[in-house]
């Protein structure tokens, strides 16, 4: 039974300062629903026997079958401590590396998070991903460390073993945070450097001067690690149910000890024992041998426990234990054969875990009132745009995010993290109510009318069946609903960051690509409320829509409120037609689109679908786009040739698709497809020796066969356009430079492309006076001008070592591609023709080919994103234009007939661009499997000689890449999982592995 009802919950609502917004994260398997599900029994919500067996946030049946979190899902909670009253926002997250996405979109929403870590496996690699998400967004962390009954039991460790493997892994733990810090501290250190050597310029009364010291020696990193004797690391077993901090035991044990339970907090982790002489705290346990404070007045107790009822079953001692622990266990309890169960019963207790937890979350975790201002900037800019940039507008927008204040003058700020679907008969509007008395009587005068009328109409002629069938309309009603009722319905996943949100409130839908620089700029802007996602242009952000449902997040259950104020997490209906994954609503334009949510996870695994019967294509098509909108990770595409691709993290991830396409959104039985592998397409310089292993020049050729040009020349249509193209290879570090550095040039090619429309139409440039583009009226912001700095002086230093070929290449890029950020370079060469783009400040002649350079690059784009292979992306392919003439007609006659110019002339390069990659060796580019592999210390160095045996290896070293393929003799191999191991090739980014070919 709940101990508490939903207006008390809308009543804590209303105290930011007493919320914690909270997400569990860890790796997969280390307990954090288990953990979940005892925090929730605190509020009677499930029974305390219960938690770990009912995962009751894992509301799937694919969760429950497969045992892991497939989504991230919230829940509120109830908790006092020290006189207050506290709601916790509590949100479960996955930890299979295939749903990353739902981490990062439930940290987005936390101010605080509970990092969960098994203390047999140790940091493992989500364990580090997760906090790294947690880290970059700001959000400070508690520990947890889970199955330390792992260490009794199946290990069956000493407690001085335990307590030196304890020490071990909190040490991982904190080094992987110490690492993220220094990071960070790096980077602000360089950007403190520039701005210095900014001044120096300037002051140049002491050149000599230099300060050595770095900023990692002046950083503060108090707040950064978890320490026992700070409160912010629990010992727990979820799976039985307790947890303890060390300040749990030193309030049991200060009475007893005679000492301040303050001093026993601070001695009673570490390197400190107990002198038994002189009754005294003494540092030096490990250099003296002894036995430290922590093991003797902790650990030993537990192991006792659990020695005594798990792993030796002496019953008779139960009570006794219950005695001196000052436990009372039901008499049920004693009598029960399982000593687990006795245990826990116990245990719960004597160390309730969800009291501990909760406790330690609303005393070191923030409210949603200290949001600190490095967090603000970080949300509403991105990584490329500084805070000062934007308009005075949205500037003092900080302020209303710093107050999370819900007066009536606060703007309305919320952002959605994601959208996710329930079914319409589990809305709260639709479930069956309680009726109250008066309607019960109405109820019953109405049944006892029907039958006097039945009496009075008992001799009455009986109607023929087909006079019946009048009804007919409204039953077709009532099927229309039910159909209505099984359709999905979308609620948004969100925070209010700012203002009250009630129903009926008028709101803008703020997308992800909304710029409040350019939208403010626009005099007498006006947005279309009948306008919904589907009906906007290209470059269109903001719809408007209507608040039409408010939910609290219970786990399973949704609870209809009619208001919520800042600070609070909640669901929000009605958005489906207006909010695709992410969003932002607010009460003002001015409201800038909240960042992009970084996840750690590339969607890779691709598929095609189609319906098993072609009849219910539309349906699948309709499916899909559910899904699309369902699913934070998961990307639909149509491809040219018709079919219907989804690309997803993983195969869990693809399988949880498919499973939701049959079963909710298409509902039909469906065909997959095999993966598709990606490929890429590129060209390679001349090979100097043939198959044979053979030099080629020195050998005979038949001087009558000619070589190709490599240089293509093309005319437009009318002929009034000639252009000659050649295509090259790009070395490898330039193609990784610029595929590391996509959002850079992305913005940069957004950046000229304003420029080029402001240039192109003078009237425009009144209308758009004071435009800020990621910095101040037309100019770039000093961050983004720094990074293109350090993107031309890393690309200039790269070309030094490739040789003269390369030597003026930053000068020559005219665009790179597809998309304006891929891999691919199209190179100015010509002579009489001079185009901009890392120098995009340069003033360009007077040129009638002006106009037409878009069109230009429009044709290497297009090129780029289809080669002429089988039609997938360039990649590593540089296209050096050597010539480009123009000699425009007078005469309209010949435009009329080849059409606009501008489209010959997008045709023209796309086809001198084909026809150039298929003069050089051409290449397909499969997609390789790159990965680490880490193992334990223990275990490093150690092999095994029946395996060896069966394994006869080769390397081959490729740029900086191992490749190690393994073939298998099956024949003399019984081990199945040695033999699924042949042909599979890993391909290591590691250096130095010590192999024998």
């Amino acid at each position: 039974m709940r101990l508490v009802d939903s207006p008390k919950l809308l009543q804590l609502q209303n105290k930011p300062s007493n919320i914690r917004n909270i997400c569990i994260v860890a790796h997969v398997d280390h307990g954090k629903t288990t953990l979940a599900d005892s925090l929730i029994s605190s509020n009677g919500i499930i029974s305390q026997r219960m938690s770990g067996k009912l995962r009751y946030m894992d509301s799937r049946p694919d969760e429950q079958q497969r045992g892991i979190t497939m989504k991230s899902s919230s829940i509120s909670l109830y908790h006092a401590a020290n006189e207050q009253e506290y709601l916790v926002n509590l949100i479960d997250s996955p930890g299979h590396i295939d749903f990353s996405s739902e981490v990062s979109t439930a940290v987005r929403l936390c101010d605080g998070a509970i990092v969960v870590v098994d203390v047999v496996e140790g940091v493992c690699p989500q364990t580090r991903l997760v906090l790294k998400q947690a880290y970059s967004e700001n959000i400070k962390a508690v520990l947890v460390l889970n199955k330390i009954d792992r260490l009794i039991v199946e290990m069956q460790l000493t407690p001085l073993d335990a307590y030196v493997h304890l020490t071990q892994v909190l040490e991982q733990v904190n080094a992987v945070m110490g690492e993220l810090f220094a990071t960070e501290v790096f980077e602000n250190e360089e950007t403190t450097i520039g701005k210095q050597q900014e001044k120096e310029k300037l002051n140049k009364e002491d050149n000599n001067f230099y300060d050595w010291t770095s900023a990692l020696e002046d950083a503060d990193d108090s707040h950064l690690y978890f320490s026992p004797e700070q409160g912010n690391v629990v010992f727990a077993s979820a799976v039985d149910g307790w947890g303890f901090t060390v300040h749990t035991f030193a309030k049991l044990f200060s009475d007893k000890l005679g000492v301040k339970e303050e001093l026993l907090s601070k001695v009673l982790w570490g390197d400190f024992y107990l002198n038994t002489k002189t009754k005294r705290f003494m540092k030096g346990a490990q250099e003296k041998a002894k036995k430290p404070l922590f093991v003797q007045v902790v650990l030993d107790n537990l192991w006792n426990v659990y020695e005594t009822i798990v792993m030796r079953n002496e019953k008779e001692k139960v009570p006794v234990i219950c005695e001196k622990l000052g436990v009372k266990l039901t008499t049920r309890d004693l009598r029960h054969t399982d000593s687990r169960v006795q245990l826990q019963s116990l245990m719960v207790q004597w160390l309730p875990l969800s009291y501990t937890v909760l406790n330690m979350v609303c005393k070191k975790l923030p409210s949603p009132k200290e949001l600190i201002p490095e967090k603000v900037e970080r949300l509403m800019c991105s990584r490329i745009r500084d805070f000062d940039s934007y308009l005075p507008e949205t500037q003092k927008l900080k302020e209303d995010f710093l107050a999370c204040d819900s007066n009536e003058d606060r703007p309305l700020i919320i952002f959605i993290s994601k959208m996710f679907s329930v079914d319409k008969s589990m809305l709260p509007e639709n479930k069956p109510k309680a009726l109250t008395p008066e309607e019960m009587a109405l109820r019953r005068e109405r049944a006892r009318l029907l039958r006097e009328e039945r009496k009075n109409n008992a001799n009455d002629e009986i109607v023929p069946m087909d006079e019946k069938k009048e009804p007919e309309s409204s039953e077709i009603i009532e099927d229309e609903k039910e159909k209505d009722v099984d359709q999905p319905a979308f609620i948004a996943f969100a925070r209010i960051f700012s203002g009250k949100v009630r129903k009926g409130d008028k709101v803008y839908v703020l997308g992800p690509k909304h710029d409040p620089s350019k939208v403010l700029n626009i005099k007498d802007i006006a947005i279309n409320s009948n306008k919904k996602l589907k009906d906007l242009h290209n470059d269109e952000h903001v719809t408007c829509t209507e608040i039409k449902s408010l939910y609290i997040l219970m786990g399973r259950e949704l609870e209809e409120i009619e208001e919520a104020i800042a600070g609070n997490i909640i669901g929000i209906g009605g958005l489906e037609d207006h909010v695709l994954k992410t969003a932002t609503l607010s009460s003002t334009i001015a409201c800038p689109a909240f960042s992009e949510i970084q996840s750690s996870v590339v969607p890779i695994l691709r598929v095609a679908l189609e319906p098993t019967y072609p009849s219910q294509l539309p349906q699948l098509v309709k499916g899909l786009k559910l899904l699309n909108q369902s699913d934070s990770c998961v990307q639909v595409l149509l491809q040219e040739t018709g079919e219907h691709v989804i690309v997803t993290a993983g195969e869990v991830h693809l399988e949880r698709c498919l499973e939701d396409l049959r079963n909710h959104y298409a509902k039909i039985p469906i065909t997959v497809s095999e993966p598709i592998v990606p490929f890429r397409e590129t060209v390679v310089e001349p090979p100097k020796i043939d198959m044979a292993n053979e030099e080629i020049e020195t050998q005979k050729v038949d001087k009558t066969i000619t070589k190709e040009d490599p240089v293509i020349t093309v005319y437009t249509n009318n002929k009034q356009s000639r252009i000659q193209i050649r295509a090259k290879p790009i070395p490898y570090e330039i193609t990784t430079l610029l595929d590391k550095s996509s959002d850079l040039l992305k913005a940069v090619s957004q950046h000229i492309k304003t420029l080029q429309t402001i240039a192109k139409n003078k009237k425009l440039e009144t209308q758009l006076e004071g435009l800020y583009l990621n910095g101040t009226k037309h100019k770039l912001s000093d961050r983004m001008l720094k990074l293109v700095q350090n993107f031309i002086d890393e690309l200039q230093n790269i070309c030094a070592k490739l040789g003269p070929d390369w030597k003026d290449l930053v000068n020559q890029i005219w665009s790179v591609g597809p998309r304006n950020c891929g891999p691919n370079m199209l190179l100015n060469q010509t002579s009489d023709y001079s185009t901009k783009y890392l120098h995009y400040d340069n003033e360009i002649k007077d040129d009638p080919r002006f106009e037409y350079e878009g069109s230009f690059v429009n044709g290497f784009q297009l090129a780029t994103l289809a080669g002429p292979l089988c039609e997938e992306p360039m990649m590593g392919v540089a296209f050096c234009v050597e010539e480009w003439t123009l000699e425009k007609s007078p005469v309209d006659d010949v435009a009329q007939t080849f059409g606009p110019l501008s489209g010959q002339i997008v045709s023209a390069v796309k086809d001198g661009c084909r026809r150039a990659f298929q003069v050089q060796p051409q290449r397909l580019m499969a997609a390789m499997y790159s990965c680490d592999i880490a193992v334990d210390q223990k275990v490093l160095g150690k092999s095994d000689n029946k395996e060896k045996n069966f394994f006869t290896g080769y390397m081959d070293r490729q740029e900086n890449c191992y490749i190690i393929g393994y073939e298998i003799d099956q024949h003399n191999s019984n081990d199945r999982r040695l033999q699924e191991i042949a042909g599979v090739i890993l391909f290591l980014n590691c250096s130095n592995v010590p192999l024998r070919t």
